[in-house]
């Protein structure tokens, strides 16, 4: 419920702000407040460790909110992951071993940024690649289109010899002497 009315509070404080409104800016403050979901409760007592897990909440993705780190997210089942983010950083366990434990536990799926790999190559270069084979199919389109207005100016004015001309230009008028 806070997710969705914080993308509503956010999404009319931008829309007031870019129609000039005054009030936009009072909202985007208040959407602000919004903008950690982290309880008091879940806040660590040493300011590094608060940091790094502040960092990790945010490059990890909420399995119930689909798009939202868990840093934003209040479902149940962030809460337990931000828990388990804090008992790996009070283990003493490195970024990189407590983003191993959570995706060998969820997958790939849990990071927000996945790594590049042979799962995710077509999710990183698919699009990149259907872009320029657009860009290049449209290009080759509007090339053959004028190049073919060009042949097609090219055959409206045919050479013709004086002889042609005249026997055109009778048939034209309609008085073709050959029939």
């Amino acid at each position: 419920m806070f997710g969705m009315l914080r993308s509503m509070i956010l999404a009319l404080g931008l829309v007031l702000v870019l129609a000039g409104g005054g009030t936009g800016l009072v909202t985007l403050g208040a959407s602000a407040a919004f903008a950690t979901v982290v309880q008091p409760h879940e806040r660590m007592a040493d300011p590094e460790m608060e940091e790094r897990a502040m960092a990790l909440y945010a490059q990890m993705r909420c399995l119930v909110c689909q798009n939202q780190s868990i840093k934003i997210s209040n479902a149940g089942h962030a809460s337990d992951m931000r828990a388990v983010i804090r008992e790996r950083i009070r283990a003493g366990d490195t970024d990189a071993e407590i983003k191993a434990y959570l995706t060998a536990r969820y997958g790939d799926f849990v990071l927000l940024s996945p790594p590049v790999n042979s799962e995710t190559f077509a999710l990183w270069y698919g699009p990149p690649t259907l872009l320029a084979l657009g860009v290049f199919g449209i290009g080759v389109y509007f090339w053959r289109r004028r190049r073919g207005d060009d042949e097609a100016e090219q055959s409206r004015e045919p050479d013709l010899n004086p002889d042609e001309r005249k026997r055109l230009d009778a048939i034209l008028k309609g008085q073709d002497e050959t029939r």
